[in-house]
């Protein structure tokens, strides 16, 4: 998905801490992206199970993330990433 909206890092982090919650979002295998964050600066992320990098990265056109997994629940995550 694609996404103009701004993310702190703890934002992103909260999100990342939720994906491990199978029964709500499905099992969650991968999960990168980069957004916006209010300060000005740039969010990237990756996450697999039990296990997340947040960091600074360089600016990019649009926010965007990705999720890849098994079963996975489609409006919660869209939910998850609203803003």
């Amino acid at each position: 998905m694609e996404t103009p909206a701004k993310y702190t890092k703890a934002e992103i982090e909260a999100i990342l801490e939720a994906l491990d919650d199978q029964e709500t979002y499905g099992l969650v295998l991968r999960a990168k992206g980069m957004v916006p964050s209010p300060d000005g600066t740039w969010v990237y992320f990756d996450y697999v199970p039990e296990e997340e990098n947040v960091r600074e990265g360089k600016p990019d056109v649009t926010g965007k993330f990705c999720v890849i997994g098994s079963d996975l629940k489609e409006e919660n995550l869209d939910r998850l990433f609203a803003k």
